[in-house]
């Protein structure tokens, strides 16, 4: 009944949609903005434009092209960049920030399917243009999906495999029809997640090179200056084509925007605090308890603010690469995760500032942490769920506990006692094999809170004989292992939505575990994992698509592919007070591209 009803809910819209267009599109139910919106509602719809503001990010960069491998982590920020704003490049649609998954009108002014989302055109914006001048035609999209297909990086290459035709429709529509690999989020992951290139601007034999030479854009920004590996400036095009369109007004309010690239995070800080760097993003408990005692956050110059996103928990910790045989069994991965003393990191490191993190979906109803699974989620796992413990399908299963001493014994015992039932045992003080060789593995750090984080649990893994090593690379370095998979263990963060989709394919699919430039870090390839995910990406009911987030978290916390740390809940930042920001505050937290600069106000 409940599927009859939703589906009966989406009646109108989609018989509007093929009677004539419409401006936006949601995963599931309808837009919360009607045809007449004038702006989002979290931002500033009255603010003057001017001004400007200095970002900083550690790392580098060599590049303007992160579509391609060469490119994937070096490009300069600002291109394609959710953060900072898609300064350079845009989608055919826009994300609200204020609704789990709703797209409304950018370059595409309309969009058209039907009920079961077997076809979307969009429709293009006539006033659509590049920074050359030229219009953005239907043939620029046809062009961009065909070029990242045979040229670009995961995911942007796979985008057609899903596509049985691509069309243009009149003079300004492009249609896709799909074949049985495409799932009712596809459309949307068209719209939002692919950008378009000027099919004039660009040379395809050498789109896969890198470089820096400065593209063609359609975005309300221009680059005005590069320095490379120190410093890219954006300066804001007066003639933008899309400024008074609904979904960009209150964006794209400083005339310049400048980042500026740091070798450490402590020489970054420095520069905020000298008032170099405007706006500060905290991710350490401590350092924001501790670190702005300077004159500027005293005097109030420097503003701390901290908000509240109405977001699931996401996952950070360290990964374990199941490529490497030390790391398939996975009562070897229990086992490491149990003896993981997370009370003592969080007490010694960060003042027990910080949450355990229970489920990737942990803090809302999609989390299994919490939920006991029902029939229907009994019944999409089938055989899968004898695989998970009892504690696991009841929604009470916890990590792992200690007392916070750095060497609790019962914890300790726990976990040699999972590695007993894995064919390990110590021996001369060193757990090995059953061949009686040690189990050793080496972990790749970024930076010093990554090592600080790796040093704790080497200490304990110590303690029952596992050799733990420790390897901090520079980020060239880093990415490039990244890249290719080439680690034993990693520190990564896996950021949650409301609305779980394709993305979660190229983290966990068995299709992206040997696609180098995937986000498949722990070479994941499961076919429970895979069948559960495509339940996830086909659901139409809301309850189903509950169901289907539930089960996937469940498989995914039984994997242990992760070690789990932590979250915060919040999202801490500093900014110096002449940088301004919305009075609303929206569902996914924060919005830099709607700040602005207060001064010019």
């Amino acid at each position: 009944m409940r599927r009859l009803f939703f589906s009966l809910c989406l009646l109108p819209f989609a018989t509007v949609a093929q009677a004539e267009p419409v401006h936006g599109i949601a995963m599931h139910g309808e837009p919360a903005l009607s045809a007449d919106y004038t702006h989002f509602p979290y931002v500033k719809p009255d603010v003057k434009k001017g001004g400007k503001v200095n970002y900083g990010v550690v790392g580098t960069f060599d590049a303007l092209n992160p579509f391609v491998l060469k490119g994937m982590r070096t490009t300069a920020r600002g291109v394609w960049d959710p953060e900072f704003g898609n300064l350079l490049y845009e989608p055919l649609m826009t994300r609200s920030a204020d609704e789990p998954f709703t797209l409304y009108g950018l370059l595409a002014e309309t969009v058209e399917w039907d009920a079961d989302r077997t076809y979307v055109q969009f429709n293009l914006n006539p006033k659509a243009r590049w920074h050359d001048g030229k219009p953005v035609t239907p043939e620029d999209v046809i062009f961009t999906f065909e070029l990242l297909r045979d040229k670009g990086r995961p995911p942007f290459n796979g985008r057609l495999s899903a596509v049985e035709k691509m069309e243009k429709v009149g003079e300004h529509g492009v249609k896709f029809t799909f074949n049985d690999k495409a799932n009712r989020e596809t459309p949307l992951i068209f719209a939002s997640s692919t950008p378009i290139l000027p099919k004039h601007a660009i040379n395809p034999e050498t789109f896969d090179q890198g470089g820096l030479d400065i593209p063609v854009g359609s975005g309300p920004y221009k680059i005005k200056e590069l320095r490379p590996g120190e410093k890219v400036t954006w300066a804001r095009d007066p003639d933008y084509w899309g400024k008074d369109l609904p979904s960009k007004i209150g964006f794209d309010n400083y005339d310049e925007i400048s980042v500026t690239y740091f070798l450490q995070e402590a020489t970054l800080f420095e520069a905020f605090k000298k008032g170099e760097i405007d706006i500060y993003p905290e991710g350490d408990a401590n350092h924001w308890q501790r670190a702005y005692d300077f004159p500027a956050a005293q005097n109030g110059d420097v503003i701390k603010e901290s908000f509240k996103p109405g977001l699931p928990s996401g996952m950070l910790g360290f990964v374990f690469n199941t490529r490497r045989p030390i790391f398939g069994d996975v009562k070897v991965r229990e086992a490491i995760s149990t003896a993981f003393d997370f009370e003592w990191l969080n007490k010694t490191l960060y003042g027990n500032a910080f949450t355990r993190t229970q489920s990737y979906w942990q803090n809302s109803a999609l989390g299994a942490y919490g939920n006991a699974a029902d029939e229907k989620e009994l019944a999409l796992l089938g055989p899968a769920k004898d695989k998970l413990s009892p504690e696991i399908l009841a929604g009470t299963y916890t990590q792992s506990a200690t007392d916070g001493s750095g060497g609790d014994r019962k914890a300790l015992g726990k976990a040699v006692k999972l590695f007993g039932e894995a064919g390990y045992k110590i021996q001369g003080g060193k757990m090995v094999d059953a061949s009686g060789k040690p189990l050793a593995f080496e972990v790749m750090t970024q930076n010093e809170g990554q090592e600080k984080m790796a040093l704790a649990f080497q200490r304990t893994l110590k303690l029952i004989g596992i050799d733990m090593a420790i390897r901090t690379v520079d980020d060239a370095q880093y990415q490039a292992r990244s890249n290719s998979f080439d680690y034993d263990m990693i520190i990564k963060s896996y950021t949650s939505s409301l609305s779980p989709g394709a993305e979660q394919v190229n983290r966990w699919g068995s299709e992206s575990k040997d696609a180098q430039g995937s986000f498949n870090y722990a070479g994941v390839a499961d076919p429970d994992i895979d069948r559960v995910m495509e339940a996830l990406l086909q659901a139409r009911d809301p309850a189903d698509f509950q169901a289907a987030v539930r089960a996937y978290d469940r498989l995914l916390v039984a994997g242990h592919y992760v070690v789990p740390l932590y979250h915060i809940g919040e999202q801490w930042v500093a900014r110096w007070k002449h940088i301004g920001r919305p009075d609303a505050n929206p569902l996914y937290g924060y919005q830099r591209p709607t700040w602005f600069d207060a001064r010019v106000q």
